[in-house]
C-alpha cells in the first residue's frame, strides 16, 4: 500500500462525531459539549438513546450507512460509510474523490468503549452469553481511528472525555497520537482476555501456543530494585484475585518495587494460616525471618520476632488476621517498611499514625494458598512459564521412613516448619518448635550450609535473648528438598532437632534413613519438593 504524501495536520476541529460505548459514565456531559459546539453527532443502539433522552439531537448509525441494524446488533458500524469516514487521508487528492463520489462524510471523533466481555465472565455466563459480549464493530472503528490519527481522535476510556472537553473542540496531533496509542493498547488487551478466555476456560489448555496476558499499570514506582532501574506495577485486566497489589494503602511513604516484592511473600507465606490460629510472619529480602501462631496476635509476634531480630529491622511483617494496638504498639518498637493486615482497628491505625514513613496496607480476605495461577519469569531472550506453587500436604500424606516415629508435637512442628519452607528461598532449612521458627537458613548453594546457617541464627538468637539454650533443642526441621547427603541431616541434629520432614527421592535416601535412625531422629518423607528460586 502507498504511504500518504501529505503531513497530518497539527490542529483538527471536530464537525463530526461518532459514539458507541457500553460504559455510559460521562457520556451525556461529552455529548452537552460537542452539541455546543455544533458537532453533527452520530450513534447507535442505547448511546443513542441515552443522549436523546438528555436533549440532544442524535443521528443514528442506520441514517448515514442506508441499513438497518441487524442480525442481533452483530451487523450495524461494519460499513465503507463509518469506515470510509474514519479511515480516509482527507488532503489526499484521491481519497477525497472516492469520498465525493460515494457521499462519505468525514468522521473527527470517535468514541468507543467495548462490550463488556471481562465482566461477562467475572459474573459466571454461560458460554453463548460469553461469546455474544465479544465486540466485532467496536474495535473494528478502534483500530481504523488509531491508524488515521492524523486526522481523526479516537477515546476508548471514559476518563479521557474531560481533555476532549477542554481541548474546546480542536484536537491536537500529540493529543491524537497518544489517543492512539491507547486504543490500540486497549483492542490488544481486549483481545487478549478472548484470548486467554478459550485458552483456559473454554479449551482447558494451560500452555496455549500463543499466550497473551492482558495487564495494565497500575502505577510508576520511583525505581526499581536499584535507583538506576525503572520500574512500574501493571495488575491483571479482567477477572482477577486480591493480592498486594490490590491492598489499600492507609498511611505510609509511595511503596517502592522492592516493597511489593517482599509484601507480596510475606502475605503469600501469612495466607497458607489465613484460617488457622493468629499468625505473624516478617519478611527480609524476600525470604521471612521469622513466622509464628500463637493466641494471641501480640504473642505470635513477639515469637516470630524473637527467631532473628537483627533480619527483622526494616523487615515486611504480614498477619492474618486484624490488627489490634497492643500488637501495633510491639511493631512500631523497631523500624518496619511495610506491615500487611486483613483490617486494623481504630487503635492500631491511631499507633501506627505516629509512624508517617510506615506503610500500613490493608489487604481485606487472604488469597487463598491452593489457588490456580501462571508464574511467569524473564529471561535473556524469553519468558519461563509455569502453574504457581500450590501444593498442600497433610498428616496423611506423610510416610514416616525412620524407626521411631514422630511424637504429636514433632508432626505439628514437622508441617509447620514445611509449610514455611516452601517460601524460603532454595537451598531452604527451616527449624521449627511449638507453632514458631527457630532458625531459617535460605539461598545458600548447598543445603549443609543453609543447615548450618539456620542453627547459627538460633544460637544468635540465644544469647541476644539470654536463654540457656537454642530454640532448635527439641525442634522439626524442614529441608525444601531432599538431603542428597547425610551431612546436611547430621548438622541439623547437632543444633538439636529431633524430627525432620523432607521430599525424600535421594539416590542415597536409604544412607539418610540409617543416619537419622543411627541420631535417634524421627523423619518423614512428603513426597512433595517445594523449589523456589
Amino acid at each position: 500500500m502507498k504511504a500518504p504524501t501529505v503531513a497530518a495536520p497539527d490542529k483538527l476541529g471536530i464537525k463530526r462525531a461518532l459514539l458507541s460505548v457500553s460504559d455510559k459514565s460521562g457520556l451525556v456531559d461529552l455529548g452537552q459539549a460537542l452539541a455546543s459546539w455544533g458537532v453533527e453527532l452520530i450513534s447507535t443502539g442505547g448511546t443513542a438513546k441515552t443522549l436523546r433522552d438528555a436533549g440532544l439531537t442524535v443521528k443514528d448509525v442506520s441514517d448515514i450507512t442506508g441499513f438497518p441494524e441487524m442480525m442481533d446488533g452483530r451487523v450495524k458500524t461494519l460499513h465503507p460509510m463509518v469506515h470510509g469516514g474514519l479511515l480516509s487521508v482527507r488532503d489526499d487528492p484521491e481519497h477525497a474523490r472516492a469520498m465525493a463520489e460515494h457521499g462519505i462524510g468525514a468522521i473527527d471523533l470517535v468514541v468507543v468503549n467495548l462490550y463488556p466481555f471481562a465482566q461477562t465472565v467475572a459474573k459466571g455466563a454461560g458460554r453463548d452469553e460469553i461469546i455474544e459480549n465479544i465486540d466485532i464493530g467496536g474495535p473494528s472503528m478502534v483500530r481504523s481511528s488509531a491508524k488515521n490519527h492524523a486526522y481523526v481522535a479516537i477515546v476508548t476510556d471514559p476518563a479521557d472525555y474531560a481533555q476532549i472537553i477542554a481541548s474546546g473542540g480542536t484536537t491536537t496531533l500529540e493529543i491524537r497520537k497518544r489517543l492512539a496509542a491507547k486504543a490500540f493498547a486497549a483492542t490488544a488487551a481486549y483481545d487478549a482476555m478472548i484470548a486467554s478466555w478459550f485458552a483456559f476456560s473454554d479449551q482447558g489448555e494451560t500452555f496455549p501456543e500463543i499466550q497473551s496476558v492482558p495487564i495494565r499499570r497500575a502505577e510508576g514506582l520511583r525505581y526499581g530494585e536499584n535507583p538506576h532501574q525503572q520500574a512500574a506495577l501493571y495488575v491483571p485486566i479482567g477477572p482477577g484475585g486480591r493480592g498486594i497489589a490490590q491492598a489499600t494503602q492507609v498511611q505510609g511513604k509511595e511503596l517502592s518495587y522492592n516493597n511489593y516484592n517482599d509484601a507480596d511473600a510475606a502475605l503469600e507465606l501469612v495466607s497458607e494460616f489465613r484460617d488457622g490460629p493468629p499468625t505473624v510472619v516478617i519478611v527480609k529480602h524476600a525470604n521471612p525471618c521469622g513466622v509464628a501462631t500463637a493466641n494471641t496476635l501480640i504473642e505470635a509476634y513477639e515469637a516470630a520476632l524473637a527467631c532473628d531480630s537483627v533480619s527483622a529491622f526494616g523487615g515486611i511483617i504480614a498477619v492474618n488476621r486484624p490488627l489490634d494496638g497492643k500488637t501495633a504498639e510491639a511493631i512500631s518498637g523497631i523500624f518496619t517498611e511495610v506491615v500487611a493486615a486483613p483490617d486494623a482497628d481504630d487503635d492500631a491505625r491511631a499507633v501506627f499514625a505516629k509512624k508517617k514513613n510506615l506503610r500500613l496496607l490493608l489487604t481485606g480476605e487472604l488469597p487463598d494458598p491452593a489457588r490456580a495461577g501462571i508464574a511467569m519469569k524473564t529471561i535473556a531472550g524469553g519468558v519461563l512459564l509455569q502453574t504457581r506453587d500450590n501444593g498442600r500436604i497433610s498428616e496423611t500424606d506423610l510416610r514416616v521412613v525412620t524407626k521411631r516415629e514422630p511424637t504429636r508435637q514433632e508432626l505439628k512442628d514437622c508441617l509447620f516448619a514445611w509449610t514455611v519452607a516452601k517460601h524460603v528461598k532454595s537451598n531452604a532449612i527451616v527449624y521449627a518448635r511449638d507453632g514458631s521458627t527457630t532458625g531459617i537458613g535460605a539461598g545458600q548453594m548447598n543445603r549443609l550450609e543453609s543447615a548450618r546457617i539456620a542453627a547459627w541464627k538460633a544460637e544468635d538468637a540465644a544469647e541476644k535473648a539470654g536463654w540457656a539454650q537454642p530454640r532448635t533443642i527439641g525442634s522439626a526441621v524442614a529441608s525444601d528438598a531432599f538431603f542428597p547427603f547425610a551431612d546436611g541431616l547430621l548438622a541439623a541434629a547437632r543444633a538439636g532437632a529431633t524430627a525432620v520432614i523432607q521430599p525424600g527421592g535421594s539416590i542415597r535416601d536409604n544412607e539418610v534413613i540409617a543416619a537419622a535412625d543411627e541420631a535417634g531422629l524421627a523423619m518423614v518423607f512428603t513426597g512433595m519438593r517445594h523449589f523456589r528460586h
